[in-house]
Order: structure tokens, then sequence, then C-alpha cells
């Protein structure tokens, strides 16, 4: 073997020992490399699977609170419900009872409603049928008491129950209907206090 083929076997001999070697150093970086990306993608997984679970405690809780609202709504309606068929029955309970409780009734109205100046009383015709003996009497009284007069229309009145004051031209709604939508909310609030506690 020459002088110049031992040169050229040693010039390959150094190229594949320093080939190896970025061959090797390759391999390490691939390797240093793939495990840094393993575990980024661990990390990125997990911060993922941690998102969805935070994300699905999320919803589920939302779909719990509106579960909730929902059935709270329900209850209020439920109770609404219950307080408007209560305050209907006592409206019809009203205008069913006998003469003399229900023109009772309407003495204690009248007496709360009346002004000390001189008046009209209107009733509807059923009432005026049924009106007891001498309740127009107690009408005269009761007017006289608080410093007016009222005199019993014979006109009657279109409504369910209950009566008209009328001053002049100032009419003073006193009927069933009137009373009990001006006095809902209250009447409402004492169902309510009643029946729920």
């Amino acid at each position: 073997m020459s002088g110049l083929d031992k040169m050229k076997a040693r010039i390959l001999e150094e190229a594949e020992s320093s080939a190896r070697d970025i061959l090797d150093r390759a391999g390490e970086e691939a390797d240093r490399i793939l495990r840094e990306a393993g575990t980024a993608a661990d990390a990125a997984a997990a911060e993922i699977a941690a998102g969805a679970v935070r994300d699905s405690l999320e919803r589920k809780r939302r779909a719990g609170a509106a579960a909730d609202m929902q059935r709270k709504q329900a209850v209020l309606a439920a109770k609404q419900e219950m307080i408007r068929e209560v305050l209907r029955e006592a409206y019809e309970e009203i205008l069913g009872l006998e003469a003399e409780r229900y023109f009772g009734l309407m003495e204690k109205l009248l007496r709360e409603y009346v002004l000390p100046e001189e008046g009209e009383i209107c009733f509807n015709s059923r009432d005026l049928e049924r009106m007891p003996e001498g309740f127009s009497g107690r009408i005269r009284t009761i007017a006289a008491e608080a410093g007016g007069g009222l005199t019993l229309s014979e006109t009657p009145l279109d409504t369910d129950g209950g009566f008209l004051l009328v001053y002049g031209g100032i009419e003073e709604n006193c009927t069933l209907k009137a009373v009990f939508s001006s006095r809902r909310e209250e009447l409402s609030d004492q169902v309510n206090r009643m029946l729920f506690g």
C-alpha cells in the first residue's frame, strides 16, 4: 500500500469517525428534542384536559343554577296561582253570603268609605231586592255619624256586588271588584302568610 493509499484510508477513516460523531450527536440531539417535545405535549395535554374538566364543571354549575331558577319560578308560579284561586273563592264566597252577613260586610265597607257630604248610594238589582228591612235606615245613620247624608238610589248598579257612593260629580267605587282590585297586594300578602307561613 502506497503512501497515497494510506493517506486516503486515514482521511476516510477520520471522515467516517467524524461522521459517526456527528450522527451520534445528532441522534442524541434528536432524542433530547423528542423527550422535550413529549414532555411539552404531555403538559399541553394535561392543561387541555384540566381546561376541559373546568369547562365541564362550569357548564354543570350553570345547568344546576338554571334548573334551580326554573324550579323556584315554578314554585312561585304555583304559589301565585294558589293565592289567585283563594282570592277568587273569597270573592265568590262574599257574593254568595246570606243577606244578613253580606249587608253586615257592606255596612263595614260603608263606614270606611262614607264622606261627610250629601250623596247617594247605589246597589245592584240583586242587592236591592234582598236588602234587609231597615238597612236603608242604617245607611242614613252611618252617613249622619260621618257628618253627611246618603239616600238609597233605586236605579240598579251594573256590578256583581258592593256599592257606589256618588257625591255630586264624584264617585267612590266600593264595588267588590274595585275593593279586591285596590287591595290585591295586601290581600295576596295575607293569603301568602296564611298558606305558606
